[in-house]
């Protein structure tokens, strides 16, 4: 059984989603990030850029016990370890991963600081939100443009759109509105249907925070305090 350090966030979705895909069996260990959990010795022996996802299989290569932090990282182990979700192909295989770093280098980033300076910086820099709510569009564009052409980014339905979806949950967030982007919104509405997504968006779906972030929650995830302390 797969141990599965998480918390509730889009790339913590991007990993429960691909284990419930994958039919893998796995322990959720939960890391609570509002109360700093992620600073934990125990943890950063696992995930030393103290952010989740991480996972511990004891079963990986050789039948030798491996940890992996980075949720791209994961989702490539994951489908090599199934054969699931990435074709063989090595054509196909780099499609995969080229949509994969294209997430995880883009999307995902840009998602994330256009959420950071709209919603939780307690300063509002109008040229900060402007720039990623822009950027947040541009790459809305892209997917829009790919998705135009194939069924789901890779050609068939892989990690990489397991990796996309979480992110674009958050869409309104960003004044995107899906009606605007038809090939997105009809890629979006298929996965959203997929039992299995259903199902990794549940894990810990209770702990999700309800409301606005606490200045002690944001001090932990965006101040300097725990690297002060070391």
């Amino acid at each position: 059984m797969i141990d599965l350090y998480y918390w509730p966030t889009p790339n913590g979705h991007k990993v429960s989603i691909a284990l419930e895909e994958m039919d893998l069996a796995y322990a959720v260990q939960p890391v609570a990030i509002g109360k700093g959990e992620q600073f934990e010795p125990d943890f950063l022996k696992i995930s030393p850029n103290n952010r989740i996802p991480a996972i511990v299989d004891p079963d990986g290569p050789g039948g030798l016990p491996l940890h992996l932090f980075e949720s791209g990282a994961i989702l490539l182990y994951l489908a090599r370890k199934t054969g699931k979700f990435i074709s063989l192909n090595p054509a196909e295989e780099f499609r995969t991963i080229e949509w994969l770093m294209w997430q995880m280098g883009g999307l995902g980033p840009m998602f994330g600081q256009a959420n950071h300076f709209i919603v939780y910086a307690n300063e509002k820099i109008p040229y900060a939100m402007d720039r990623y709510r822009n950027e947040a569009h541009r790459l809305t564009r892209v997917l829009d443009k790919r998705l135009g052409e194939v069924e789901y980014v890779a050609g068939d339905y892989t990690i990489a759109d397991m990796a996309i979806f979480p992110w674009m949950r958050s869409h309104d967030r960003y004044d995107i509105k899906l009606a605007d982007y038809p090939n997105v919104n009809r890629w979006y509405q298929a996965i959203d249907a997929r039992p299995a997504v259903q199902r990794g968006l549940e894990v810990l779906a209770d702990q999700r925070r309800k409301g606005a972030m606490s200045e002690q929650e944001k001090e932990v995830m965006f101040g300097k305090t725990q690297f002060e302390q070391r």
